[in-house]
């Protein structure tokens, strides 16, 4: 074998390029989940919050760092953080507007 031979059909040369994986259709690509919870709470306030979401972090003695650590142990809740962040994100709907 001499160096300058091509690459195997399933060698590298076929992979895909890692930048293609980065670059997902996922819309919270680059939104940490902690920018999420704060922009949430800013929004709606943790009691708001706690209503729309059912989540006992949310409504007993609620904070940013305790709500990650649950959030970032329990996909279901953490799923629903996420969807009500892209609702709002799409609908452009702000809690804090009563003329909506």
């Amino acid at each position: 074998m001499t160096a300058d031979k091509p690459n195997s059909p399933k060698g590298p040369a076929t992979d895909p390029p890692k930048a293609s994986l980065k670059n997902s259709k996922n819309p919270l690509e680059g939104i940490t989940l902690e920018t999420i919870l704060t922009k949430l709470v800013e929004d709606y306030g943790w009691e708001r919050l706690g209503e729309k979401i059912r989540i006992n972090c949310f409504v007993s003695d609620p904070s940013i760092k305790s709500s990650l650590k649950f959030l970032r142990k329990t996909p279901w809740a953490r799923e629903k953080v996420e969807q009500l962040y892209l609702w709002r994100s799409r609908t452009g709907w702000d809690p804090r507007d009563r003329s909506k």
